[in-house]
């Protein structure tokens, strides 16, 4: 296969690495990706590992032999998810490589890079270089062979990663309760079951939990609510006290009460920091700027410091570093700890619930409500001709208001306000907005929108 190398401009993202098998991510492609990030890391071992999807194992032992051809040893970890990868790169000081695509469908692979420490690797910190220099592999001008090849291995730590997970929480503390969580033929089948075998209190019964990458029950993408309508309806017939919907490399986790109603990401978020800041109190906590502004007050109200951040990982994996940060969460439900390399973990975040709900001792429909104060639109993507004019305009229209540009364009209209920012890689516009009621949430959504489809 002869793949052109610009084909690593279409799949190289801000943050990691995605695309189509095999038009875009193939071996070749592997391969030139092994050689570019063993060049830049300029470690004596790289790890490797792989969620359940078709192409996972050839596209990581290609770039496994691009890595060893440059002469760094290879430890290969096998399946894992997406936060045990961290995990590994932090416990054992080694940068590693994730082949998953998250929750992308079936015919989507990528990579998920991190350095030693399992500090993040994104466009400005590293990806550019690497995918550079890969495109110089793949064209014939890379680098030349090296005296010794490095050497290849294999590691099991599925283990020592749920004894990591639970030693979050005072697991003597959190009361027998009835779990259910969906892992969409994902990486939470393989480590959900094990973590859980630690919290003999938990009635645990798991959805799906065949890996299975092609995706036979419904996409691995819980933020979509179509996408945990299973889970809604078996916490509800099977009357569980809590259900988890995980993504497909298991960084990330839905939560869903015991009526069957989803939580947001915001307000996990904020139910998690009140239990960070009791552990470490007048600590900072981070928050993404679209996360709702309960996020801020309660953690403000529990005697934190809450600091706003750009929205993505390797944003805030950053800030974390920068102010000393315990905890971050995103409303798309990546949660962020210190104490776990400043890494994201779902599972992690799944301790931590079921210790405040346990210390609540109420049903967490009833938990929930002082952590929901505001109503929010969604996520609303608009395709536009041109991005910046339509940032400007809508920037001009409400000119007499507070603006930032921290990401995208923040716009606080006192009782309400809204975030439009830019996708990564398409035409669109991605607006978020709050407000206090449904009815006026809904008014100025559709005011915004038609600011936006006039220009």
């Amino acid at each position: 296969m002869n793949t052109d190398p610009a084909v690593l401009d279409e799949i190289v993202k801000a943050y990691d690495v995605r695309g189509t098998t095999p038009d875009q991510m193939n071996e070749e492609v592997a391969f030139a990706l092994g050689v570019a990030f063993a060049d830049f890391t300029r470690e004596p071992t790289v790890l490797v590992a792989r969620d359940m999807r078709v192409t996972g194992e050839a596209l990581s032992q290609s770039f496994a032999e691009g890595a060893m051809s440059r002469g760094a040893s290879v430890v290969d970890l096998g399946l894992a998810s997406t936060d045990l990868m961290y995990f590994a790169a932090g416990s054992l000081g080694a940068p590693g490589a994730m082949f998953t695509a998250s929750h992308n469908p079936a015919q989507y692979n990528g990579i998920k890079f991190c350095l030693s420490g399992a500090r993040p690797v994104g466009i400005d910190t590293g990806l550019a270089a690497i995918r550079d220099d890969a495109k110089k592999v793949m064209s014939g001008s890379g680098p030349g062979s090296v005296a010794t090849v490095g050497t290849y291995s294999q590691r099991d730590m599925l283990q020592q990663f749920a004894d990591h997970v639970v030693s979050f929480v005072d697991t003597s503390a959190i009361s027998p309760m009835k779990v259910v969580a969906d892992t969409a033929n994902g990486m939470g089948g393989l480590i959900v079951p094990v973590v859980f075998e630690r919290l003999p209190m938990i009635d645990l019964e798991v959805m799906y939990p065949e890996l299975d990458g092609t995706f036979p029950n419904h996409p691995a993408d819980p933020i979509q609510p179509a996408n945990q309508r299973d889970l809604q309806a078996r916490v509800m017939s099977g009357n569980f006290d809590l259900g988890l919907a995980f993504d497909g490399d298991a960084d990330r986790v839905f939560v869903v009460d015991e009526k069957g109603r989803g939580l947001s990401g915001s307000t996990t978020t904020a139910i998690l920091a009140a239990g960070v800041l009791r552990v470490h109190p007048g600590a900072t906590v981070l928050y993404n700027l679209i996360c709702s502004r309960s996020v801020p007050e309660v953690i403000t109200e529990n005697g934190g410091v809450a600091v706003r951040t750009k929205v993505g990982h390797s944003n805030i994996k950053q800030v974390m570093a920068e102010t000393g940060a315990v905890f971050g969460g995103e409303h798309s439900a990546h949660y962020y700890f210190a104490d776990n390399y400043r890494a994201d973990s779902g599972i992690i975040a799944t301790m931590f619930m079921l210790q405040e709900i346990s210390r609540a001792q109420k049903p967490l429909s009833e938990f929930r409500a002082p952590f929901e104060r505001y109503e929010a639109s969604g996520e609303i993507n608009t395709s536009v001709a041109n991005i910046q004019d339509v940032l400007n305009a809508v920037s001009e229209a409400y000119s007499g208001k507070p603006q930032d540009w921290v990401d995208g364009l923040t716009i606080d209209c006192g009782q309400w306000w809204f975030n439009l920012r830019p996708s990564n890689t398409e035409p669109l516009l991605r607006l978020n907005l709050e407000a206090p009621t449904r009815s006026e949430c809904d008014d100025h959504v559709a005011e915004v929108l038609s600011l936006v489809t006039s220009v």
